[in-house]
């Protein structure tokens, strides 16, 4: 998987519960739009507030209605037994990439146990072919995935541990994992980045605002321009200037017309009337 991919939220009724037919619209939407791939629960689509049986459910439909080569889905949880859960399910619905966060929760994490965890759920996984990419947002878990850390689990298994998403916004931190761990798929998690894909290596970029943005980016990706690269940057930071899974939502919402999508989960409050005028002017 490379290129654009937009990490996708999910639509809620007022009670908290996923819909179907909203979440499929706009996936398909996106996929139609310029979107080469989606990354399914990730933190735009507010995973970790979901149950299992909920995320699972989601993770069905779209394995049932999309084409899995482009789509990969978040599986990560603190607990390394939730996430084989997750990840056995996902290779059992046709996922060929699971999106796993490192376990957050106990900390501080040495770079021997995050080894021992990632290699603890990859044997478990057996002979299972989807692949485990990492999901690095150390400042949500607290828990930074060093670079040596994947050199040594892609060099034990390449097969199993492919790729990685990183939300850090540390462009370093890419260009260093590109450096060192040959064949690895790096995403950084702005759209931006696509600017220097090509010379930093990277494989595409795995964004909340490609849900907006995504026609602007397979333009510029057709054919590089800095006003278009300006444009992109310029349509990110106005989305990002608000609480940005609200934000997100909101316009989705606003291409859709359908009012649900305004719906957040706690501890996400919707987007209040400034925000929504903000975002109304992009």
């Amino acid at each position: 998987m490379k290129g654009i991919i937009a990490a996708v939220p999910t639509p809620v009724d007022g009670d908290g519960r996923a819909l179907q037919e909203p979440f499929l619209e706009h996936c398909r939407w996106a996929l139609a739009n310029g979107c080469d791939g989606l990354n399914v629960l990730g933190t735009t689509g507010e995973a970790n507030s979901l149950g299992i049986a909920e995320r699972k459910a989601v993770m069905g439909w779209a394995a049932q209605n999309l084409d899995p080569a482009r789509l990969m889905v978040g599986t990560g949880l603190t607990s390394l037994a939730d996430t084989l859960e997750l990840t056995r399910a996902a290779a059992d619905m046709g996922y060929r990439i699971a999106l796993v966060l490192p376990p957050f929760y106990y900390k501080p994490v040495s770079d021997d146990g995050l080894y021992a965890w990632y290699r603890a759920l990859d044997e478990a996984l057996g002979e299972s072919p989807i692949a485990i990419w990492f999901y690095n947002f150390p400042q949500m878990t607290g828990v930074p995935i060093p670079v040596d850390v994947v050199a040594r689990l892609a060099a034990a298994r390449p097969a199993r541990f492919a790729g990685i998403k990183d939300s850090s916004g540390d462009l370093a931190y890419c260009r260093s994992l590109v450096a060192a761990v040959p064949g690895l798929s790096v995403f950084p998690s702005s759209e931006t980045a696509l600017a220097e894909m090509q010379a930093s290596g990277f494989a595409g970029c795995i964004s909340a605002t490609v849900n907006i943005s995504a026609p602007l980016c397979a333009a510029y990706l057709a054919a590089p321009d800095e006003a278009l690269a300006a444009r992109i940057a310029e349509t990110r930071r106005k989305i990002a200037a608000h609480p940005l899974v609200p934000a997100v939502k909101y316009l989705v919402g606003k291409r859709s017309g359908d009012p649900v999508w305004e719906n957040v989960l706690p501890p996400f409050t919707q987007a209040d009337t400034p925000s929504r005028a903000a975002l109304d002017a992009i």
